[in-house]
């Protein structure tokens, strides 16, 4: 009689919220026991619950049936350094260990960067076993925060000793070869080659030796176990030679050290350059300070800026960095903002204007009240931001890691194989295992696991430099093959504060009182036309009437109520006026001369139980940015078609279109319309991309292919765009474009390479064409290569057009 199957089961316990009675209970209960696998639920409504048992439990699979229930398994996003990884076939090891810890939803481990990014059920799988389970793989782990991410290791640092040892002891190894080109005989004892060689072997090397061990351990292999592998077997071969078979002749210690010199020399090489690569996160990291000047009770005290509260005013004095998000409160400067927006020149800030954590005080002394710190500043998002598309993986990296996970075990077969080849063909045994070394020696599974990595650190920090925030890996994709660019004009193309130019009265009214009863309509609003109207009645000292019953009509305009009469007065676009019947005739060719010169016009009407009357209008100007046609310009040159979506009126936006020579445009578009000009502009399969502020736009932008929010960092403009521009600078936009086309080439052109260089090195070496100190030579090389391309990025500077068009509307 045969034993019952035993069914190994485990159990997870998940947080959910959202529950609120027994029903929500239920639901919970009958999603989570739907999932396949599951054996059985029991959710806790006190306790906020889920305790789920069953076979092969999958996290995020029972994360998304809660969430498809209509509850929410909350969850967090830890930062790990990773310590020991050498190559792709590392990354697919520790992504394996990450991804098998109950609660992980989402690992991504960065070669690069030495760091994994995971996503966890909260509660369930904590930073401890998160490190646990790395360590089992064979590695070291240690958690980093995004607010302030941990000092930056240095392994070349570490590595420059057994670099330059190696390299003075197998020098006297390679002299002879090299003499022997200039037809100089020079012949080393054998007693000698192995005082040279052993320190190399067993000292030097002795980091190749313990990572192979542990990728052993672990029931894997990676580029230390074939390194290991390779020059063991050539310093065992000369041994042999030596020793048992009595050869005098050559040996090949030479081969065992240089290669080991030449690999730890690449490696020295390359993690200088993976850390220049990362410099900008590094750069922002610092900028945050580590103490804050804190007024309590009137006296300044230092404290520790983790012990800084919302509300609690910080002192800064000239030569220091703001150490908060806040508001000036008292004193005035000049703010260097340059490493958080990329704007070069100082900018003056006075009380009531907003400052960010890490710009430098330059002037004067100014006391900041905090209305954010720690995660929440401008500073630690755009750090979030920058290393979440630095952890990203490009499509083609899971393809690399596929193979990556495969590469080692091949190449150990296909070393084998050579001995046997060789052996079978007559050839003498060390003829055998030397080309089997050099097949060991030169298959590089490094060069595949850093050619997209260093390249995203690469171009993603750079933009991040000249204040270009790339959201993620799928963003930079779909920039490189943007078409067509729609462009909002206010606040984008323009700088967004408009100003009154003109009144004209009508139905008998004065200018002044025209003015006035604007300004009462507009009373309380915050849109920039309704600013514009508050200061030029404010210039003017107008007595402006109280108004009550205050209605904004979106995309239209806004009414109200003056003073102590029934009548209304509207003002808004032409369009409401002629959706209301308005007769504008006696007003049309004032309107027209403005709007032809480029100004946005607003009437002015009133309704007292009859017909809308037109009582009078206001002419608005705005003052086109600087870079906004050196950005078209740019943009043209680049192969991309441009428009403008202008809620103006056919003749301002014509005025606008021709001041920035854009051979595109679209005028009375409402707010709730660009979304779908925007799909339209899609249609035939261009890739379009929106640029707006990120707040009114945000459904346009949305709508694109890729959103380009131009704002000063704010949660809704660098969450709602692929593309954050911190400063409002059109120029960025095509500096956006140029980037991301000039990373995706360098991510080609890394694979290209790495995989051309195993492709052919390692049947040339398995051939006997490649001898094991060239192959090593080779291999160093093609690592240092891939990094050293991707550092070409940071060569990137912005064109420095000088502004060809500073246009002032009106």
């Amino acid at each position: 009689m045969n034993a019952p199957e035993t069914i190994v089961t485990s159990r997870l316990t998940l947080p959910v919220h959202g529950m609120s009675c027994a029903s929500c209970v239920a639901h919970v209960e009958k999603a989570l026991a739907a999932v396949p696998g599951v054996a059985s639920v029991a959710v806790n409504l006190a306790t906020e619950s889920a305790t789920v048992q069953g076979a092969s439990l999958d996290a995020a699979t029972l994360r998304r049936a809660v969430d498809e229930a209509g509850y929410e398994v909350p969850t967090d996003t830890l930062q790990l350094a990773i310590e020991g990884m050498t190559c792709a076939s590392c990354v697919a090891r520790v992504e394996k260990a990450l991804a098998a810890v109950p609660g992980v939803l989402r690992a991504s481990v960065n070669l690069a960067s030495e760091s994994a990014r995971v996503e966890v059920v909260r509660g369930v799988a904590s930073a401890r076993l998160l490190a646990a389970a790395v360590q089992e793989a064979g590695y070291a782990a240690r958690v980093e925060t995004a607010a302030a991410p941990a000092a930056a290791r240095d392994p070349a640092a570490a590595m420059k000793r057994d670099v330059i040892v190696a390299l003075l002891l197998a020098a006297p190894l390679v002299a002879p070869m090299v003499l022997a080109l200039f037809g100089v005989q020079l012949a080393l004892a054998p007693w000698l080659q192995w005082l040279l060689a052993t320190p190399v072997q067993f000292w030097c090397a002795r980091r190749f030796y313990v990572a192979a061990a542990k990728a052993v351990r672990a029931g894997t292999g990676n580029m230390d176990l074939l390194v290991s592998i390779g020059t063991l077997a050539a310093y065992g071969l000369s041994l042999y030679l030596w020793l048992v078979a009595g050869h005098d002749g050559h040996l090949y210690f030479e081969a065992s050290a240089v290669v080991i010199a030449l690999v730890l020399a690449g490696r020295w090489l390359e993690a200088r350059a993976k850390r220049q690569t990362s410099e900008a996160i590094r750069l922002l990291g610092q900028l945050r300070p580590a103490t804050a000047r804190v007024l309590r009770d009137g006296v300044e005290v230092q404290v520790p800026l983790d012990d800084v509260l919302l509300g609690d005013r910080v002192v800064t004095l000239p030569g220091e960095r703001i150490a908060v998000d806040g508001v000036i409160r008292e004193g005035a400067t000049s703010i260097d903002e340059s490493m958080l927006t990329g704007e070069s020149l100082p900018v003056d800030r006075n009380p009531g204007d907003r400052v960010a954590t890490g710009a430098l005080n330059t002037t004067g002394r100014v006391v900041v009240e905090t209305t954010a710190v720690g995660g929440d500043t401008m500073l630690a998002k755009i750090i979030r931001l920058v290393e979440d598309a630095q952890a990203a993986k490009a499509p083609i990296q899971r393809l690399v890691d596929r193979i990556a996970a495969v590469f080692v075990p091949v190449v150990l077969a296909i070393a084998a194989a050579t001995v046997i080849g060789w052996l079978l063909g007559g050839a003498p045994l060390e003829v055998a295992v030397i080309n089997a070394v050099s097949v060991l020696v030169i298959a590089c599974p490094c060069a595949l696991g850093l050619a997209t990595p260093t390249a995203i650190i690469a171009g993603t920090g750079v933009a991040a430099k000249h204040g270009i925030l790339i959201k993620d890996v799928e963003a930079l994709e779909i920039a490189r093959s943007v078409e067509v660019v729609a462009f909002d004009k206010t606040g984008t193309l323009t700088e967004g504060r408009p100003r009154v130019v003109a009144t004209v009265a009508g139905d008998g009214l004065s200018e002044d009182e025209v003015l006035a009863l604007a300004a009462s309509i507009s009373a309380g609003s915050t849109h920039p036309l309704a600013e514009a109207v508050g200061a030029a009645a404010a210039a003017r000292a107008l007595a402006v009437p109280p108004a009550s019953r205050h209605k904004t009509i979106a995309g239209r305009g806004a009414l109200a109520r003056p003073g102590d009469g029934d009548a209304e007065v509207l003002l808004g676009s032409r369009a409401w006026m002629s959706e209301l019947g308005t007769d504008i005739g006696p007003l049309v060719a004032a309107a027209g001369e403005h709007e032809r010169a480029g100004r946005t016009v607003s009437w002015l009407a009133r309704r007292d139980g009859g017909p809308v009357t037109l009582i009078g209008l206001l002419a608005f100007a705005d003052t086109l940015r600087p870079g906004a046609r050196p950005a078209i310009e740019r943009l043209r040159r680049l192969g991309i078609e441009t428009t403008m979506l202008s809620g103006d009126s056919a003749g301002a936006a014509a005025a606008i279109a021709a001041a920035l020579g854009l051979a595109h445009h679209e005028a009375n578009v409402l707010p709730q319309q660009k979304s779908a000009r925007v799909t339209a502009l899609k249609a035939g399969g261009r890739r379009v991309a929106m640029v707006g502020d990120g707040i009114n736009d945000a459904p346009a932008l949305a709508a694109a292919d890729l959103g380009i929010a131009m704002g000063t960092g704010t949660d809704i403009a660098m969450h709602a765009a692929g593309v954050t521009l911190m400063r409002a600078d059109p120029r960025l936009v095509p500096a956006a474009i140029e980037l991301s086309r000039a990373t995706v080439r360098k991510i080609r052109q890394n694979l290209f390479w790495a995989f051309v260089y195993n492709v052919v090195g390692i049947p040339l070496a398995a051939l006997g064409f490649l001898s094991p100190v060239f192959a090593g030579a080779a291999m160093a090389a093609s690592s240092v290569s891939v990094v050293t391309n991707a550092l070409l990025l940071k060569r990137y500077r912005l064109p420095a057009d000088a502004p060809t068009a500073e246009g002032r509307n009106g």
